[in-house]
């Protein structure tokens, strides 16, 4: 037998303020705001503005995720500085025990990992472990190295690639197990410098992406790291260098950087296979962020564009769920 919610649906839910559970596809009528609203989800990814660092400054790392993020080294000058992000604004907390610039990250907000980096020109392989107050040097990398990519967490990180000083780049991949570092057989297949944020994943399945190669321009190459070796995968569709990257393995953000057009504001998102370049970019062209968090909630920190940056951007990519206002015309 028909009903009448059957044949008419349920009525629009009328309140005082908007649901707190919301679901995709609810609708519902304010009384208070007087407008009708629906559930939906994000179709292209945004970057929209964040709390500014309290200092600016290009080449520092990062970790944690869009809400709880950690910022940590820089230039210029070399700074030790480290502050903490909760989604809104940036507290300064205790500094490194190395200042250095263009180092890798890895972990948590209050569980992370520093390494690499150095001043100009010196380069170090000093790392140092942050338990949520303050950091402590741990055993150093094998190979000192700055630009160096890294991922993973705190008791189990990988840094790979970078450079080594007196224009030599290297290849080399280290595994970190919360104690040391042991050089791995895996070399990156294209030997890179400047692919500092470019790395994003686990120690046993990352990838790694953009990026200057020996004797050449920024670089759109595209590698997978399954715990054991480096496989070429396909590459991005916008070379860059000193770039920004945030996800997982199989889901993953790029963006900005620079290439021999300029500093770039554009987005690339990654689905396991392939590279998609997103709509929309960065409200400001700029290479050296510090980034952190995931595909569909990713965070870019300071940077050079010139000037040397505090603003952040929160990135919400696709399928993410959004509020809408529905409007009659």
């Amino acid at each position: 037998m028909a009903t009448y919610y059957g044949t008419y649906g349920q009525k629009v839910q009328y309140l005082s303020s908007d649901p707190s559970d919301v679901q995709v596809g609810q609708v519902w009528y304010n009384y208070t705001s007087a407008v009708l609203k629906v559930r939906g989800v994000t179709t292209v990814g945004t970057w929209a503005a964040g709390g500014n660092l309290n200092t600016a400054r290009g080449g520092a790392a990062g970790s944690g995720t869009q809400t709880a993020a950690l910022s940590f080294g820089g230039h210029p000058p070399t700074t030790a500085a480290t502050e903490a992000y909760n989604g809104a604004s940036w507290t300064t907390v205790n500094s490194m025990n190395t200042a250095r610039t263009l180092l890798a990250g890895a972990g948590t907000q209050t569980s992370a990992l520093a390494f690499g980096g150095g001043v100009i020109p010196p380069v170090t392989a000093a790392t140092e472990s942050w338990n949520g107050t303050s950091w402590t040097t741990v055993n150093s990398l094998n190979t000192a190295r700055r630009y160096i990519a890294g991922c993973g967490i705190q008791t189990a990180a990988l840094g790979f690639s970078g450079y080594i000083g007196s224009a030599n780049y290297t290849g080399a991949t280290e595994s970190w197990n919360g104690t040391s570092w042991t050089t791995l057989p895996a070399v990156m297949n294209t030997v890179r410098s400047s692919i500092y944020g470019g790395g994003i994943g686990t120690q046993t399945a990352a990838l790694g992406f953009g990026g200057e190669p020996v004797g050449g321009n920024a670089t759109t190459a595209t590698e997978s790291y399954n715990g054991s070796s480096w496989t070429n995968v396909n590459s991005m569709n916008t070379a860059r260098e000193a770039h920004g990257g945030a996800g997982v393995q199989t889901l993953g953000l790029a963006f900005g950087g620079a290439n021999p057009s300029g500093f770039l504001t554009t987005t690339e998102l990654w689905n396991g296979t392939s590279w998609t370049s997103n709509p929309t970019g960065l409200a400001t062209a700029k290479r050296y962020m510090s980034s952190a968090g995931t595909q569909t909630a990713g965070l870019s920190a300071g940077g050079f564009a010139p000037p040397l940056q505090t603003a952040t951007e929160e990135f919400t990519g696709p399928g993410a769920g959004v509020t809408r206002t529905v409007t009659v015309s």
